[in-house]
């Protein structure tokens, strides 16, 4: 904590304050900055966990992979685990996250019970439903710009060692859809209980739901961290298809191929898999390849090599209300040129809705993520753009993880307008952090 607020105390009046941190989970470019940064390098453990309460105290750059390690072993696992190992708790709070629990768990803000946050006023304060209740609302997608988590404490859920996959495939988009939701409503699937559900969607006839159940029974369970690719086992014709994995393996199936993205680098193809080490299989590594691309502009030579012009990066996640969920596949199938699609839907445990991400609590929703580029269109992020509109129309919302192209007004409406600049207002008056819209849009 000391380093963290000397580090504050050290960045001269009206510089902008931004965290030093070598990692990132963000695809926003930002222009480059000389400022000096917050030193979180005393944030990054699990504080204590309590197995009796089911609770954790986790500092706020602590990742989750690190946190998955100091619980597993009481047999408690976080209510929601966003799918790859470098996401922060702090960072999947205030940027918001998502997994294959979160049609009965929610978003992972849900879990916190309470938090300290270092303030624009270079303070640490309480922020709890019962003591300044408005940050502790308005802090889920502030990305940072109402102040950054200290210290979080957090509900954890009881685990088994083991979790049973069912894959079911689907000839309908109409089906899953209508099977996702009945799921839902019951808890089950013929009779099975669901502890998890998501979902792969490879064209308008292939389509999955990876249905898991936790189990204490012993068995052989499968290896998708070597030769075998976790994504390509789900596909199958026929009757469905069943798996085991630890659940720690379950937890970060997705990571070791960053979904189904490491094939943008050729460590897919058998004859590179069998050379790329395992150390260097999972998101963090890829993430670096990602930072090269976008220091020396490899990709985009490649393409003008090669006569053909420039792509567009289309890296998304957006809700899209359960009953229009079918509607946006399809006009998105029709309209994008990206394959697989992931889908995971989404309940919010709360009553009330949260101030910066306002979508309706108790009403289903699905996310859908696609994560790769396409050729550039007439103007700059011409497919993000229709992207945005369509998703709007569907009375939707997107992350902002990635790059964004809304108007001030339409970023306002979407994103807690009045009540966050009232909020922005009381903890960051001198405005120590950038405008919420100045981050996610201007790219600032």
């Amino acid at each position: 904590m000391r380093r963290l607020l000397d580090s504050y105390r050290a960045i001269p009046d009206g510089a902008t304050v931004r965290l030093a941190k070598r990692t990132s989970n963000l695809f926003r470019t930002r222009a480059t900055s000389t400022a000096r940064g917050l030193d979180t390098s005393g944030l990054t453990d699990v504080i204590a966990v309590d197995p009796d309460a089911a609770t954790a105290d986790v500092a706020g750059m602590c990742t989750y992979e690190d946190l998955v390690a100091a619980t597993l072993p009481h047999g408690l696992s976080p209510l929601v685990v966003p799918q790859l190992k470098t996401i922060t708790l702090g960072g999947a709070v205030t940027g918001l996250g998502i997994e294959s629990a979160s049609f009965r768990n929610g978003l992972p803000h849900e879990s916190v019970l309470e938090m300290d946050i270092l303030t624009g006023t270079g303070e640490v304060v309480r922020a709890a439903p019962d003591e300044n209740a408005d940050l502790f609302r308005a802090f889920p997608n502030s990305y940072g710009t109402l102040g950054y988590s200290v210290r979080l404490k957090i509900e954890l859920e009881p685990v088994k060692p083991f979790v049973a996959l069912r894959h079911v495939r689907f000839h309908s988009l109409a089906d899953l859809i209508e099977t996702m939701n009945r799921i839902i409503d019951t808890g089950e699937y013929d009779g099975d209980r669901v502890d998890y559900l998501d979902g792969v969607v490879f064209s308008a006839d292939e389509s999955y739901l990876c249905l898991g159940a936790q189990t204490a029974t012993p068995g052989p369970v499968s290896d998708y961290t070597g030769r075998d690719i976790y994504y390509r086992s789900i596909q199958h014709d026929g009757a469905d298809t069943h798996d085991r994995l630890t659940i720690h393996d379950y937890l970060w199936r997705w990571d070791t191929d960053w979904f189904w993205c490491s094939r943008a680098f050729g460590a897919q193809n058998p004859r590179v898999r069998r050379w790329w080490p395992r150390s260097h299989r999972r998101s963090s590594f890829y993430w670096k390849l990602i930072g090269y691309d976008q220091r020396f502009d490899i990709a985009d030579r490649i393409e003008k090599r090669n006569g053909r012009p420039p792509r567009e990066r289309v890296v998304q996640d957006v809700e899209v209300p359960i009953e229009r969920t079918v509607e946006f596949l399809q006009w998105f199938l029709d309209t994008v040129p990206i394959e697989p699609i992931w889908l995971c839907p989404l309940q919010l445990r709360d009553e009330r809705s949260w101030s910066l991400y306002p979508i309706r609590p108790h009403h289903t929703y699905v996310n859908v993520g696609f994560w790769s580029s396409v050729p550039v269109g007439p103007e700059e992020g011409h497919t993000n753009r229709m992207i945005e509109h369509k998703v709007s129309e569907l009375d939707g919302h997107k992350s902002l993880y990635s790059d964004a192209f809304y108007s001030a007004e339409e970023f306002d409406a979407l994103y807690g307008g009045e009540t966050y600049r009232t909020v922005k207002k009381t903890y960051d008056p001198d405005s120590r952090f950038l405008d919420l819209y100045a981050k996610a849009v201007r790219r600032q």
